[in-house]
């Protein structure tokens, strides 16, 4: 029996519409002032909240633009490892990565966050880490897939390990390009022609 999607409570729905006005209120002053020039205080300043008010949805400031990270590294895992057997591991991270686009923001409110994650040291080593880890956890999601497709032992694992990590490098190079290019294009597709130039470039 399928149960109904459970209703967010009022107290629920009051603490997202909190957590978003931070957020939008940090990400605006975060883009017209530089993230290192922005302060805590002056972002709960003008959210309209109490530092400590600040603290309680977000532990740091980096947290402001990377905070979903962890959530977005869970659905990435559950996406692919949701696909049906028959997928190849390559295609199944492409739509793992077609999941993340839109998970959590806009489009428009994408590319902004992740603009200021490749543009800001402090947040790309964040970004950078929290990859590392979301590569970990598919680690045994994309081997059993390409066991499952005959392919068996070490060699499993180490073409495990390279079809995570070029999808990946495959991922960040679409995002830079899109970055670059202020938002020209469709991200999915830059994917696509940075996974075909891994097979084609000399």
């Amino acid at each position: 029996m399928q149960h109904e999607p459970r209703t967010p409570s009022v107290w629920e729905r009051s603490r997202q519409m909190a957590s978003r006005e931070i957020i939008d209120t940090a990400v605006r002053l975060f883009t017209t002032q530089g993230y290192e020039e922005t302060t805590i205080a002056q972002i709960a300043r003008e959210a309209g909240v109490s530092q400590r008010t600040l603290f309680r949805y977000f532990g740091t400031k980096e947290d402001l633009v990377c905070g979903d990270q962890d959530e977005l590294g869970r659905l990435l895992t559950k996406t692919v490892k949701e696909q049906p057997a028959e997928v190849s591991a390559w295609d199944a991270l492409r739509r793992g990565f077609t999941a993340l686009l839109t998970a959590n923001h806009a489009l428009e409110m994408t590319l902004t966050l992740s603009t200021l994650i490749f543009r800001t040291p402090a947040l790309h080593a964040n970004y950078v880490q929290k990859r590392l880890r979301w590569q970990f956890d598919l680690m045994p999601v994309i081997r059993e897939r390409l066991e499952a497709a005959g392919h068996e032992g070490p060699e499993a694992d180490h073409e495990a390990r390279t079809v995570i990590a070029v999808s990946f490098a495959c991922a960040d190079a679409a995002t830079g390009t899109w970055i670059a290019g202020n938002g020209t294009g469709d991200p999915v597709a830059l994917y696509d022609q940075a996974l075909a130039l891994t097979r084609t470039a000399s």
